[in-house]
């Protein structure tokens, strides 16, 4: 495919207005300025046109404006766009039933409605705080779980976010996230990494920095996003929930990003065989509508009224998308994530055969990273060639983002068909191909 002049004259326009009047601290990958979207299609201010393997950051899980979702917020506005918490409405019910019935728990569930992810983070750090009259966190390196201060003191996955915003919330330790292509932790033959992680926790944080009976949760995500899309080993979780248990500490999934079926099933934690004590939900649970929640067990959620509150949580689009969403979802999309991911992965397989210096595709569901490297010895990230593919593949007419430090985060809409996947992926490999023209005899193609 050949590239597309990009930005056209109306986006350069919009782009310049843009810096007249938006703050700067936004980051922009590429001069996308969107018009319209349908299904995993989009198209700029000046017609062109572009596959969506982005989703807005695995935000529009069931495709860009879903007929289903409009037509449950149009109704919904009809009838009325907002009352505050300090009343009810049943959307806000029916979406706490709904909630409670995929909920990855044995007993029932609680939730509290926000607004974002970030949002949903701060309640969690709150509810475990008071729950357990514990004070002191542990997180993982590598680990994003929002902006807002409490949340950014998990966050550990680049300087820039901290830079500028100390002293942040106190009382927060990082371990290392079990990254098995990455190691950092000396391993023993046949030892499974996430053992040895936790195994650390337990000996060098919990041994030396934390009293156990001072700890009140452990945060983190069951794959890592922002970091890099990093699948911890099958050892991880179970090891860690041990722990957890034998201490008294709560375990709480940040499922922003990997939540609402994106793995294939509702909740990547699923995948390891444990329960959590809170999920932490957000992005993809409405479709683009900013919603977020908390889900924890009933047993958990022991703070008063006017503990905690919001304005806008619960506000009655938002349920209402999250609803449509929730459904479809359910009735086929979470199916197709896990059925047209697995095809996705074959896929970028042949196609690292095919381009050294891809180092590693992993990931569940449409929840994929291709990482990029300097070598197959030293696993040394490539973040100039990533983000040259970045490029490249925008002007192909393809939407991608980067994570971690040379990964490019495959986050589809979760309704994305064989066909646009395979279309998807070719230009992807067009973009790959002719970045490695342009580095030619640079590369360190070693095995």
């Amino acid at each position: 495919m050949e590239p597309m002049k990009l930005p056209g004259p109306k986006a350069q326009a919009i782009i310049e207005r843009d810096h007249a009047v938006i703050s700067p601290s936004y980051v922009r990958g590429y001069p996308f300025v969107m018009d319209h979207g349908q299904g995993c299609d989009v198209w700029d201010v000046d017609g062109n046109h572009f596959l969506d393997l982005a989703a807005g950051i695995a935000v529009t899980s069931t495709g860009h404006s879903h007929p289903q979702v409009v037509r449950a917020i149009q109704q919904q506005a009809e009838k009325f766009l907002h009352i505050s918490s300090d009343y009810y409405h049943s959307g806000w019910v029916e979406l706490g039933e709904k909630f409670n019935e995929i909920a990855p728990y044995a007993e029932q569930a609680v939730s509290f409605m926000t607004n974002s992810g970030t949002e949903s983070v701060e309640a969690a750090i709150k509810l475990a705080r008071y729950h357990t009259g514990a004070s002191q966190f542990i997180g993982f390196l590598g680990g994003f779980h929002g902006r807002t201060l409490g949340s950014l003191s998990f966050t550990a996955s680049k300087p820039v976010y901290r830079e500028g915003f100390y002293p942040l919330m106190n009382g927060v330790v990082h371990a290392p996230f079990p990254n098995p292509y990455r190691p950092i932790l000396e391993t023993k033959p046949g030892e499974d990494y996430g053992e040895v992680v936790v195994r650390y926790i337990e000996e060098e944080i919990l041994g030396k920095l934390l009293a156990a009976e001072d700890v009140a949760g452990v945060l983190v995500e069951p794959i890592q996003g922002e970091g890099g899309y990093i699948v911890p080993p099958p050892g991880f979780f179970p090891a860690l929930r041990r722990l957890c248990d034998r201490h008294k500490i709560l375990l709480i999934a940040d499922e922003v990003q990997s939540g609402m079926g994106r793995t294939g099933k509702w909740w990547a934690i699923q995948h390891f065989g444990v329960e959590p004590d809170i999920i932490c939900v957000g992005k993809g649970v409405a479709s683009g509508i900013p919603m977020g929640a908390i889900i924890a067990r009933q047993s958990v959620v022991t703070w008063p009224p006017g503990s905690h509150g919001n304005t806008y949580g619960g506000n009655p689009l938002a349920c209402a998308a999250a609803l449509a969403t929730i459904q479809l979802i359910q009735e086929g999309y979470m199916q197709n994530a896990a059925e047209v991911g697995e095809f996705a992965m074959d896929i970028l397989a042949e196609i690292q055969v095919r381009h050294p210096n891809i180092g590693e595709v992993r990931g569940a569901g449409l929840m994929i990273g291709v990482d990029f490297i300097k070598n197959h010895s030293t696993k040394e990230p490539y973040p100039q060639f990533r983000d040259r593919v970045v490029d490249l593949a925008f002007e192909r007419g393809l939407l991608t983002l980067g994570c971690g430090k040379s990964t490019i985060r495959v986050s589809l809409p979760l309704s994305i068909t064989r066909q646009e996947i395979e279309r998807g992926l070719q230009i992807f490999e067009q973009a790959i191909t002719v970045a490695e023209r342009e580095t030619e005899g640079v590369l360190e193609y070693v095995a």
